[in-house]
């Protein structure tokens, strides 16, 4: 008889902590604002694994923004990137949102048989033994393809690090292409786009602009968090 007051006792036990989580999870919801959705993105985020994406982020009490319109290229910077649960939270919100992002990958991850699933993600394989370099090749991708959104991380690791490669940078100067400003901010528990900048080519000018828009965007490790800038250049040019 103890044994199944026992186990009884259990059952009501998980069951009470499962309402108690459903319950959390509903008051986060209700407390939570709602997605910011460009209305050039409303239509691509109607389909049910969009819904499903943004049902698990509001479910982690988060919240899309996209305030980026559609245009057919664009580079766009993902920062602050301190943790791995950036990379989990942002493909929810890119499949969430239904953007069609592509992103640059060493070419040995292309290698069969995994070449057709990287390429369905989005996956451009990128030859770093070439002389002409990334910057070059992803030129040409611009070049060659009527559309492409093209998303980097440019402080290239999730740790500390002083300054942005240059790479996203000098890539959309040289396709002649803005950049989309991809941020997660931990405070406010808000993942996605929010605008665009089109570059003037002077870099102390658009990193000033680039400072201001991520100001106050918190990563899951501050600390881990470099400060947006470029590497001085030597020669001074």
């Amino acid at each position: 008889m103890a044994h199944l007051e026992v186990a009884r006792g259990g059952r009501q036990g998980a069951f009470r902590a499962w309402r108690h989580a459903l319950c959390y999870t509903h008051a986060m919801s209700e407390q939570r604002l709602p997605d910011r959705i460009h209305a050039d993105w409303r239509t691509a985020g109607r389909s049910w694994p969009a819904q499903l994406c943004r049902a698990i982020l509001h479910a982690m009490g988060w919240r899309v923004i996209m305030d980026l319109p559609r245009v057919d290229k664009v580079v766009i910077v993902f920062y602050p990137h301190t943790s791995n649960w950036d990379f989990v939270i942002g493909l929810l919100a890119k499949f969430g949102i239904g953007v069609p992002v592509t992103w640059a990958g060493k070419d040995n991850l292309f290698r069969w048989p995994l070449r057709g699933f990287w390429a369905r993600l989005g996956g451009i394989p990128v030859n770093r033994r070439e002389h002409t370099g990334f910057v070059a090749q992803m030129t040409a991708e611009f070049a060659r393809r009527k559309s492409m959104m093209l998303a980097i991380a440019p402080e290239g690791t999730r740790r500390r690090t002083e300054y942005w490669k240059s790479g996203a940078y000098r890539v959309a100067l040289a396709a002649g292409v803005p950049l989309g400003l991809a941020f997660i901010d931990f405070r406010t528990r808000e993942v996605g786009v929010g605008g665009l900048l089109y570059l003037s080519g002077d870099a102390e000018a658009d990193f000033s602009k680039l400072r201001a828009f991520y100001s106050g965007k918190t990563a899951r490790h501050p600390a881990q968090a470099g400060p947006v800038a470029l590497k001085p250049d030597p020669t001074g040019t």
